[in-house]
């Protein structure tokens, strides 16, 4: 298990991103845990952050000519995964998409470099897919290629069907989802928290209940 996944997970528990209760998800499941990416929310938690996405990119070697951050959640994300990557020394142009086209100006429905080439779409999460299909359509449209979905975590749990909303996409576009962090990694910092009893109790039922395995 690569360190920076435990670090990431710690860290989103430092910042309250996860949390541990009782939440009740959009299946209407009651998950023992609640991960909200909008409270990374400050400038140093979004630089530590974007060094996160920059490493599970490096880390998962695939390769890719520019990056992609759908609307909204997508936006600072992308640009900050842009910036962290140029301080690793693979300096990669980026782009975001307008929720609605602009008819003055520069005009079009994204903003910063044309896309093309391999693309790699950076998002917080999959939960239905619409974010990740609606970003694949507009590259598609634009003559690029989607080349893979990069999020912080992934739940590895039961969609629609029996497949994890990871697994729908990866296998609906042939493309990589590559995570910061799984299930099995945050289930491994329980375990290795001390005062965590409780929480690895419910995280590891709710997992033997409603999650997959990762491909």
């Amino acid at each position: 298990m690569s360190n920076f996944r435990q670090d990431f997970i710690r860290f989103a528990v430092q910042q309250n991103v996860l949390c541990f209760g009782e939440f009740q998800t959009k299946a209407g499941r009651l998950s023992p845990y609640f991960f909200n990416s909008g409270l990374f929310n400050d400038g140093e938690a979004l630089r530590n952050l974007s060094q996160f996405y920059a490493q599970a990119i490096l880390a998962s070697e695939v390769s890719f000519d520019m990056l992609f951050g759908p609307a909204y959640k997508g936006i600072p994300l992308v640009a900050g995964a842009a910036i962290a990557l140029a301080e690793q020394g693979r300096n990669v142009p980026y782009c975001y998409n307008r929720k609605e086209a602009k008819d003055h100006g520069e005009g079009g429905t994204t903003v910063g470099a044309a896309l093309q080439g391999r693309v790699l779409i950076i998002d917080d999460v999959i939960s239905a897919g619409t974010s990740v299909r609606e970003s694949i359509a507009l590259i598609r449209d634009a003559g690029a290629e989607p080349c893979g979905v990069v999020i912080a975590l992934d739940r590895m749990e039961r969609g629609q069907s029996e497949l994890s909303a990871t697994q729908e996409v990866q296998r609906s576009y042939d493309i990589p989802v590559i995570s910061i962090a799984t299930l099995d990694d945050l289930l491994g910092y329980l375990r290795a928290e001390g005062g965590r009893v409780q929480n690895l109790a419910a995280v590891q039922s709710y997992c033997d209940r409603y999650g997959v395995k990762n491909d």
